[in-house]
């Protein structure tokens, strides 16, 4: 005896039930991609966060640490460049200056204090330059995308004055 079957339902619409499976596939399969690109987007902040504080040791150690060698007037008489070093010690900025490299004449200038995560890891460059024009080289100090001016007046680096600091804004203004 033979036994068939026969298909009671048409066969161009497909029912209810699959299209809902269907639309259930594509909700899961898109909410796993979804879920997998935000991971890959944490895992690869992680890695070059680290990667960029590792570089950062490399560059400047711990506790991040600059040096520069310049001539800029102080006692510098015996042809020996004053040692200038910036130091991120635990947030607070800390600038030392040999003059004319002898360590007995030590000056610390104090510097900014630095707030928020992981500033203790911020890294402070030094560089010189004439910003007033009067001759005499300048103390710049960058802390990530800020510069603070140090005006080489009297044989010392000290801050502007409020009207050193508007002459500056207004050359420095096109």
């Amino acid at each position: 005896m033979a036994v068939t079957s026969k298909n009671m339902r048409a066969t161009g619409r497909p029912s209810s039930v699959a299209v809902f499976a269907a639309q259930l596939r594509a909700l899961v399969y898109g909410t796993t991609l979804l879920l997998a690109v935000l991971a890959i987007y944490a895992v690869v902040g992680v890695v070059q966060s680290r990667v960029n504080v590792f570089v950062d040791d490399v560059r400047y150690g711990r506790p991040r640490t600059h040096h520069i060698t310049a001539f800029v007037g102080h006692g510098e008489e015996s042809g020996r460049p004053t040692q200038l070093t910036a130091l991120n010690l635990d947030r607070e900025i800390v600038i030392l200056e040999l003059p004319g490299g002898d360590a007995s004449k030590v000056r610390a200038i104090s510097g900014p204090y630095l707030f928020g995560a992981d500033e203790h890891l911020t890294p402070v460059t030094l560089a010189v330059q004439d910003i007033d024009g009067d001759g005499q080289a300048d103390l710049l100090v960058n802390i990530r995308r800020e510069q603070i001016v140090y005006l080489n007046k009297d044989g010392a680096f000290r801050l502007p004055d409020a009207a050193e600091q508007q002459r500056l804004m207004q050359a420095a203004t096109p």
